[in-house]
């Protein structure tokens, strides 16, 4: 694939922002994205004006970092064995949002989502309502509120049932919801269970519960999906644990889950050789 300048437009426009010494605006949100997976994927995003069109690639250890303003609401997903010619034309096994790399409509299912509206406070969550593809996690960094982490650490791959399963070339490439495969009143949530008097748990979406305890299983479970945080950036990272600690930058300070920023690392110069590393392995990957 050919190297398009504006694919790293984002993180040259934060190193710009920590050569100046200013602020990046409070009413922003950064998203740092992170593939921590073996393979290769293409990150999607609705809408996607302000994350390089709403998609790009990121190699294994890869990391692209976007700003939001806090009026954006949208979704975030990973898509899995693409191919795209020079052209950004293509097909994806999950995830597809048509056949282009930039996506303007939401993901074919199945495709595990994070979901984010951005106000005061914000909301987010990660979804498995439309099934799933990967792991895949959200951290909030130096926000104030509940601020919780949400996701699914584990991959749902390995032991979804076989009705329920995606292949390709042999290989449970993901994991369709039950609404999807049976598409009927009680799994959809519609009709006569469109309420959350009457739609309930199912077999197969306690099964996702079990499994992703801090993720939604199906339409109604708000109580232990949804979340909320002020004034927070955030951390995306598809195949990481909810507790391993991940960074971000904002502010010209290196902010941290688990610490207050890493003091040793906030040094103006230590940040601007992380960023141009990251723009560096981004160059590489083209």
């Amino acid at each position: 694939m050919a190297f398009h300048p504006q694919t790293i437009f984002p993180i040259t426009f934060l190193l710009a922002i920590l050569l100046s010494g200013q602020k990046p605006c409070e009413s922003a949100r950064v998203f740092t994205i992170v593939n921590y997976c073996k393979e290769t994927l293409w990150p999607a995003v609705t809408p996607g004006e302000k994350f390089n069109g709403g998609g790009f690639v990121l190699k294994p250890g890869q990391s692209a970092v976007f700003t939001a303003p806090v009026s954006w609401s949208g979704r975030i997903w990973a898509r899995t064995g693409c191919r795209f010619d020079q052209n950004g034309n293509g097909q994806c096994q999950t995830g597809s949002c048509g056949t282009t790399l930039k996506c303007s409509a939401s993901g074919k299912t199945p495709a595990s989502l994070a979901e984010f509206t951005l106000a005061q406070p914000d909301f987010y969550d990660v979804s498995l309502v439309d099934g799933f593809n990967v792991p895949i996690s959200i951290r909030p960094i130096n926000g104030k509120g509940n601020c919780s982490s949400a996701g699914c650490d584990s991959d749902l791959r390995t032991t979804c049932p076989n009705e329920l399963s995606v292949k390709a070339n042999g290989k449970t490439v993901g994991c369709r919801s039950a609404c999807d495969v049976f598409n009927t009143d009680e799994y959809c949530c519609r009709g006569n269970f469109g309420n959350p008097s009457t739609c309930k748990p199912t077999f197969y979406s306690k099964k996702f519960k079990e499994a992703c305890p801090t993720s939604y299983s199906y339409a109604y479970d708000d109580p232990t999906s949804i979340f909320t945080c002020s004034g927070t950036d955030y951390v995306i990272a598809f195949c990481s644990s909810r507790k391993r600690q991940v960074c971000t930058y904002h502010s010209n300070k290196l902010h941290c889950s688990g610490s207050q920023g890493l003091k040793s690392l906030i040094g103006r110069w230590c940040i601007v050789m992380i960023t141009l590393f990251s723009v560096l392995s981004l160059w590489n990957g083209f």
